[in-house]
C-alpha cells in the first residue's frame, strides 16, 4: 500500500513506525524542518520537507499513485486543507486527526474518516485503567456500545457454564455477545457456539449494547465499584 502522511509529530511518527514496518511504501510531508530531518534518519522512506496544503507538494509526495492520505498535524484547518486537496487529486482513501470536536462535522460533510482528539482518547484509556482495570482493551461502537476484552475471574458466575446455560440464566443479556474466546496463549481463538463452556483465565472479546458497565463484567467475575 502507497500511504501519504502528513506530519511528522507525536501522532505522525509512530504511525510512520508501524506503516514502514508493515512492509508500506510511505511518504512523509513535514513542514518543520528539524521533524523533517529526523524523520528522514529514522525511517526509510520519502520525506518531504514542504507544505503539504500546497497542490503541487501533494503531486510531488505522489499523490495521485496513493491508496490513502492520512493528516496528523495539529491544526484543524490544515488537515481539512490538506483532505480538501487530497479529494481533488483522487486519494481514494483520506484519514484525518480531529482536535476540537466542534469540528467534526466539518470534516464529515466532506466525506473524511476521522479520529477524535488523541489526547482525550489518550486521557479516556488511561481513566479507564484504573477505573475498571478488568478492562484489557476497548473500542466504542456508536454512542453507548462498546467492544472489549476482559479476562474470566475464578469466581466469576459464567465460570463452569457453557454460553447456552449462560443464556438460559440470565447472565448474558439480549444485548451482549460474546465474540471470541482465547484460552491458555492459543494461537487460535476459539469460535462461541451454545455449547462453548467458559473457563476462569479465558480472555474474551466481548460486544455489549449497553457498554461495558459494572452489571456487564460483573458476570466475568470483576465485581468493581459501581461509581
Amino acid at each position: 500500500m502507497y500511504v501519504i502522511v502528513v506530519g511528522a509529530g507525536d501522532i505522525g511518527t509512530p504511525l510512520v513506525d508501524l506503516a514502514t514496518d508493515s512492509g508500506n511504501e510511505v511518504v512523509v510531508i513535514e513542514r518543520d524542518e528539524e521533524r523533517a530531518e529526523r524523520a528522514s534518519r529514522q525511517y526509510d522512506c520519502l520525506v518531504l520537507n514542504d507544505d503539504a496544503t500546497s497542490k503541487e507538494t501533494l503531486q510531488d509526495a505522489g499523490a495521485d499513485r496513493a491508496d490513502a492520505l492520512i493528516s496528523t498535524t495539529d491544526q484543524d484547518a490544515t488537515n481539512i486543507m490538506v483532505c480538501l486537496l487530497a479529494q481533488e487529486l483522487s486519494v481514494p482513501n483520506i484519514v484525518s486527526v480531529v482536535h476540537n470536536p466542534e469540528h467534526m462535522n466539518v470534516f464529515e460533510q466532506i466525506g473524511v474518516n476521522t479520529m477524535q482528539n488523541p489526547q482525550s482518547l489518550i486521557a479516556e484509556y488511561l481513566y479507564r485503567a484504573v477505573s475498571r482495570p478488568s478492562i484489557v482493551d476497548f473500542m466504542h461502537i456508536g454512542e453507548e456500545a462498546e467492544v472489549f476484552e476482559i479476562t474470566v475471574g475464578p469466581d466469576a458466575p459464567i465460570a463452569g457454564k457453557t454460553l447456552r446455560e449462560a443464556d438460559e440464566e440470565d447472565l448474558i443479556g439480549g444485548q451482549t455477545l460474546i465474540v471470541a474466546v482465547e484460552r491458555n496463549g492459543a494461537d487460535t481463538p476459539i469460535t462461541p457456539r451454545g455449547t462453548t463452556r467458559i473457563e476462569a483465565g479465558d480472555l474474551l472479546t466481548v460486544y455489549s449494547g449497553v457498554g461495558a458497565t459494572p452489571e456487564v463484567t460483573d458476570v466475568f467475575g470483576h465485581t468493581e465499584d459501581h461509581d
